[in-house]
């Protein structure tokens, strides 16, 4: 008798999850907004949970780097917008991506999930514009590369192989330099 209730409770509460789910759905497609979809970057980088936190962008510094000021308050971030690379300030692209990242985001309200740190003390996160991940926006437009790490093609390799065959962004020109080999041979912009 016990057994019986105990599995009428669980089905109980498997329903309820159900149609809170259920609601939530209908709820995202009768107000327009957009169905949350787990990005490439996401799927790459982490399988575990990551921490999460909101602000606006206060400043761009290039196609890939952007201080964000925090709604908890405090001042703001500097954060290196991960899964992409995008061209230096000085090297051809460089201004266009700056401007493209720029118009897209700066005094917007933004999503950051926080995957570490690297040298330069910048936090490396995945940046969100709504469900929008701004990472693959640059690669789908040919502002940035997917970031490749040894074999690896990088999270938005898919993204970047469509701009090329468009020949979007840098991807117009015949023997875009990859900005890996471009500071391989030429160094940090001076900024």
């Amino acid at each position: 008798c016990v057994v019986v209730v105990l599995a009428a409770r669980q089905r109980m509460r498997a329903c309820r999850s159900l149609r809170a789910l259920a609601g939530r759905f209908v709820w995202l497609l009768v107000s327009g907004a957009a169905l949350p979809v787990l990005p490439a970057a996401a799927q790459a980088l982490s399988t575990t949970a990551m921490p999460s936190w909101a602000g606006v962008v206060t400043y761009v510094v290039d196609g890939d780097t952007v201080y964000v000021r925090p709604l908890s308050g405090g001042a703001a971030r500097s954060v290196r917008v991960l899964g992409m690379d995008a061209p230096e300030i000085c090297q051809d692209g460089g201004q266009a991506a700056r401007e493209a990242l720029q118009a897209r985001i700066f005094q917007r309200r933004v999503q950051v999930q926080v995957q570490g740190t690297d040298d330069y003390g910048r936090e490396l996160g995945i940046v969100y514009l709504g469900p929008e991940d701004i990472g693959q926006w640059m690669v789908q437009r040919g502002y940035a590369w997917s970031y490749r790490f040894r074999q690896n093609p990088g999270p938005y390799a898919q993204s970047e192989h469509h701009a090329r065959v468009l020949g979007r962004g840098v991807f117009a020109a015949p023997a875009p330099e990859n900005p890996r080999d471009f500071r391989r041979r030429h160094g940090p912009c001076p900024h």
